[in-house]
């Protein structure tokens, strides 16, 4: 009943978009770190989406780093967060995502995982019962897991995941995983996603794999992370994570660690899109996220060549109403 409420006081109108192979009813998303465990998936799908991306998900749990480790900058319209990846571990978001399916869809995919058939033709399952919201996992390393071996628990989130996503995003850009962000750099990301395009290969069922970029990347930095995105056939590129940068801010919470969003990150990121969008050249679709906080923003990427937008911190200070906002104006 609270879901028909919502879907009645947001509903927004249908302007599907087509990308990564996928049909979104609109081009506006909430970007990963609001729904890190998949449990509000129903709820938030009422809210007018056209995709959510739950997660970062990582394979074990963990507990992310010390409290307190989110600060609203209320003078900026921004939020520091050095959270670290908390969670319940991917066989918990597992479970959350069947359960916001019903039981005979849930049946459906467990005698698909248990009998996979050799090819690997299934339709997507993710969105549907979900009012046709397509559905994101956004992966990412355990702390403790040494950067050499991070293909291995990409992998197997790959495999916790495949029949329960529509898509996939490798998360390679948080600041609050120590080291995290060397896998952009062109050896080390290269290994990483001809690892996962391997095991894409080889799997069953294919999913559309986007990888995540940090705003904080040099043009050499930037050229070589796309040549290896594009090298290793992945599908899509999101850009961009939060920012380590520091502009000027006027909250006490300035000098907090962490990563940087809203308000703040807009050039930022606005600048990165415009990078991105020439060096592609049209070869793959961009997710552009951070620093939208109005409609014109959102219209204004999407304007640049962003093929979808997605919000968090825009979605904090303008309210629930902010998606259907956005497709309001567009």
């Amino acid at each position: 009943p609270i879901n028909s409420i919502l879907q009645m006081l947001y509903s927004v109108p249908s302007k599907p978009v087509q990308a990564f192979g996928l049909t979104f009813k609109n081009p506006v998303g909430l970007a990963a770190g609001y729904d890190k465990d998949g449990i509000t998936v129903r709820g938030l799908s009422a809210l007018g989406f056209g995709h959510i991306e739950v997660g970062t998900v990582t394979p074990r749990p963990q507990a992310g780093n010390p409290k307190p480790r989110v600060f609203r900058l209320v003078e900026d319209k921004a939020v520091i967060n050095r959270m670290g990846f908390p969670g319940r571990g991917a066989k918990k978001v597992e479970m959350s995502l069947s359960r916001s399916l019903p039981a005979g869809l849930r049946g459906a995919l467990k005698g698909r995982r248990d009998n996979l058939p050799a090819n690997g033709e299934i339709a997507s399952t993710a969105s549907q019962s979900r009012n046709d919201t397509i559905i994101g996992v956004n992966l990412g390393k355990n702390k403790d897991t040494p950067l050499e071996e991070a293909a291995s628990d990409y992998i197997s989130l790959m495999r916790n995941f495949t029949l329960l996503a529509d898509y996939l995003a490798i998360n390679i850009s948080s600041p609050n995983t120590v080291g995290l962000r060397r896998l952009q750099g062109r050896e080390m990301l290269e290994n990483l996603l001809s690892e996962i395009a391997n095991e894409r290969r080889t799997s069953h069922i294919a999913r559309p794999i986007l990888v995540k970029l940090a705003p904080d990347l040099t043009d050499e930095e930037l050229d070589d992370a796309l040549g290896a995105i594009l090298d290793t056939g992945m599908d899509g590129i999101i850009a961009t994570n939060t920012t380590i940068a520091r502009p000027e801010l006027a909250s006490k919470h300035r000098e907090e660690t962490g990563g940087l969003s809203g308000s703040p990150l807009l050039v930022q990121s606005e600048a990165m899109l415009e990078k991105i969008v020439k060096r592609v050249d049209g070869r793959v679709p961009i997710v552009s996220v951070g620093g939208i906080m109005s409609p014109e923003d959102a219209k204004r990427r999407l304007g640049m060549g962003a093929a979808l937008v997605q919000v968090y911190t825009g979605l904090i200070y303008r309210g629930p109403g902010f998606v259907k906002e956005i497709v309001n104006n567009l």
